[in-house]
């Protein structure tokens, strides 16, 4: 069947065709069209885009697209993506995804307001800790009236972009005491309950994965390979996993190896690693 339909044909078409098996792209609307055709009864799989790509033909068109789902879908080989559950879309736009982009404007606007006073010769130093100290420098630097209202405005942007994640965190917190997984995961080292809760909204079915390998393959924590004729040659980290995930583990591994730099020495396996590895810079040098 080679048929052309609009968006607003799709449910109404699928309803009357019996059980068939649908291979769809992972993607922002993939796993509503996924909910949807899951209820009359058919069989859906979604798929990375990167696994389709392979078995495009030519060109770029959404015929060539559809031929090269349904030869993938097939492959007996083929990993699938799992379908999320609308609370389990909901838990990520509250962990990840508003969170996230709430982090990312508040750097942007202590960027602009910093580069704006360097403009006037005013330097305030980096980090977020800062904040106060430039909000301060705002207030109490004497510049023109234009200036002085452009950054009043991007102070008060500031605070409400801190308060507004301020109650994010605060509902994330609420929701990771009373989830058991969540829980569970934050008895881990470097685990707190943003973390907790970002896995437990984005993972898939554990029993999916046959080690902890294999969960770290899927974060993308695993080198990629540049092998041949025998000769096995391993790069840096894939990074084809969650970045957000990713970033969030990393920072819990570097707070505990900073905490445990400032504490005595031991024979522990962290303690022995750091011992043995040079660090980045020389600021935090162990004792």
């Amino acid at each position: 069947m080679r048929r052309q339909r609009k968006r607003s044909q799709m449910p109404g078409f699928f309803q009357r065709q019996p059980t068939w098996l649908i291979g769809m792209e992972a993607c922002a609307g993939a796993y509503y069209r996924a909910r949807e055709l899951v209820r009359p009864g058919h069989d859906v799989r979604l798929m990375q885009p990167g696994c389709v790509k392979g078995y495009v033909r030519h060109g770029k068109t959404d015929k060539a697209d559809a031929e090269a789902i349904c030869k993938a879908v097939l492959r007996p080989s083929m990993r699938f993506v799992p379908a999320k559950s609308e609370e389990t879309q909901a838990r990520l736009l509250l962990t990840h995804k508003a969170r996230e982009f709430l982090v990312r404007q508040q750097t942007r606007i202590v960027n602009a307001m910093r580069a704006h006073l360097g403009e006037f010769g005013i330097v305030v130093p980096k980090g977020i800790h800062n904040v106060e100290r430039l909000i301060m420098a705002c207030e109490q630097a004497d510049l023109p009236a234009p200036a002085r209202k452009a950054l009043s405005l991007l102070a008060d942007q500031l605070v409400d972009t801190q308060r507004k994640i301020e109650h994010l965190t605060a509902d994330i917190r609420a929701n990771a005491k009373v989830d058991e997984d969540a829980q569970r995961l934050q008895t881990i080292p470097g685990i707190g309950p943003i973390t907790a809760s970002a896995l437990v909204s984005a993972l898939p079915d554990i029993a999916d994965f046959q080690s902890g390998r294999d969960l770290s393959a899927w974060l993308g924590l695993t080198p990629k390979p540049h092998s041949t004729g025998g000769k096995e040659r391993l790069g840096r980290l894939s990074k084809m996993g969650n970045k957000y995930l990713r970033r969030l583990l990393y920072l819990g591994a570097i707070a505990q190896v900073r905490a445990r730099r400032r504490g005595e020495a031991g024979d522990d396996w962290l303690w022995k690693i750091i011992r043995r590895k040079k660090l980045k810079t020389g600021r935090d040098r162990p004792g």
